[in-house]
């Protein structure tokens, strides 16, 4: 029986789902064992849609299905957490199994906290992650430095620093590094991170540390809680999985490519938010930044911290109906609400019709709360600074008193 910490070289024994699976088939074939076991109702993933930069969330029932999921879309910047409390109720009357991203795990711990999300009904299978690539910049990137037609590209991934894409003709690769130099290659929020190996989901797999003849051919997995191990034990007992023990230097390489991954982030947040200047200097580029705002709300209806029933950007007395741009209050109020918990998404940013870089302003801000308080968002269930309450029954609560205000600062 495996155990938390315990660490596997997993391959699909499906000869078919071998030659879809981009490292082995290991965690398309533990959401189909899931599935097929009733372990789960449903397997909520992504697919490629119309194109490679075409990532389309699918929840699915019949296990003959899941195959289609197989691979991974670099360029497909989804993010999963919100859509569980937004299309499925939370998880709150059904099981899912899920892959998830470090950003998609931290999203779901949040919104679990503020009793949004039910992960006593989620199985989460996390992937490694170096990042993701919005799907206009990548288009962008690939017609401008490697003089390829976008739209003939059927391939892309991320390995060994560089971003590799295969066409209509032939395949080519760019170091990262360069790309990003020059304005290119992965969202900011993602240059920024510093959770590449979701160990607080319940499996970590990924491609990191797999060398020798299992390169490309195997999934390097990482038991990271009993569910986990519950899952994987019994895929590889009915012979859904064939595992054996991780090469020594394979372990070596994983730490190796985690850590140049985390000074990397150390290196792109000294740069950003170095950017951003200080204090009054901060402020004003910040006010300045957010005149272009339109107030579409895409910035709040994609973030996994924004759950309120009622948000108070819509009440008329601190934000003015109708007034666009409109007044700073509008986002005092989210940075107020969510800069202690902010996870680094990007999705308010990836999102904003006016290319307003929100993520930059909050995840900053996130930064310096978290040295002063000590709080990091995301990883446990640790609750934020402020006190939480279940928002249904605090609105009835305040509604039942004449007031929507604990406190009525406004007298």
């Amino acid at each position: 029986m495996s155990k938390k910490g315990d660490m596997f070289y997993a391959w699909t024994s499906d000869a078919e789902l071998a030659k879809k699976a981009e490292c082995g088939g290991a965690v398309t074939s533990l959401l189909k064992f899931a599935l097929e076991k009733k372990m789960v109702d449903g397997v909520f993933a992504v697919t490629k849609g119309q194109d490679i930069y075409d990532a389309v969330p699918v929840l699915i029932t019949d296990p003959k299905e899941i195959d289609k999921t197989a691979g991974s879309l670099h360029c497909g910047t989804l993010l999963m957490s919100k859509l569980v409390k937004k299309y499925l109720d939370g998880a709150s009357n059904m099981k899912i199994a899920m892959t998830v991203k470090g950003c998609d795990m931290m999203g779901l711990y949040e919104l679990a906290k503020r009793q949004q999300v039910n992960l006593d009904n989620v199985i989460m299978i996390g992937v490694n992650c170096g990042g993701t690539v919005s799907p206009v910049t990548a288009r962008k990137m690939i017609a401008d430095k490697f003089g390829v037609d976008p739209d003939t590209v059927h391939k892309e991934e991320i390995d060994k620093g560089q971003f590799i894409i295969e066409y209509e003709g032939g395949h080519k690769g760019i170091s990262i590094d360069e790309l990003e130099e020059q304005g290119y290659g992965r969202r900011s929020n993602c240059r920024r991170c510093k959770l590449k190996v979701t160990r607080q989901a319940d499996l970590a797999c990924g491609n990191w540390g797999v060398i020798g003849d299992k390169a490309g051919k195997a999934t390097f997995v990482e038991v990271c809680s009993e569910k986990g191990a519950s899952l994987f034990d019994a895929a590889v007992k009915a012979g859904v999985l064939k595992t054996e023990a991780p090469n020594p230097k394979g372990l070596e390489m994983r730490t190796k490519v985690e850590n140049a991954m985390l000074k990397l982030g150390d290196k792109w947040r000294a740069k950003d938010f170095a950017s951003l200047g200080e204090g009054r200097e901060r402020l004003k580029k910040i006010v300045k930044e957010t005149s272009r705002c339109i107030k579409c709300y895409a910035c709040i209806e994609n973030c996994p911290i924004c759950y309120c029933v009622e948000c108070s950007t819509k009440k008329p007395y601190l934000v003015t109906p109708g007034q666009v741009p409109p007044n700073f209050m509008f986002h005092l109020i989210r940075f107020a609400h969510i800069a202690d918990s902010c996870v680094n998404c990007g999705q308010c940013q990836e999102l904003c019709a006016m290319d307003i870089p929100n993520a930059l302003f909050m995840h900053a801000q996130q930064v310096e709360l978290e040295k002063m308080f000590g709080h990091v968002p995301g990883v446990d269930m640790k609750l934020p600074l402020l006190a939480l309450v279940e928002e249904r029954e605090e609105r009835d609560r305040l509604s039942a008193t004449g007031s929507d205000q604990i406190f009525d600062i406004f007298k």
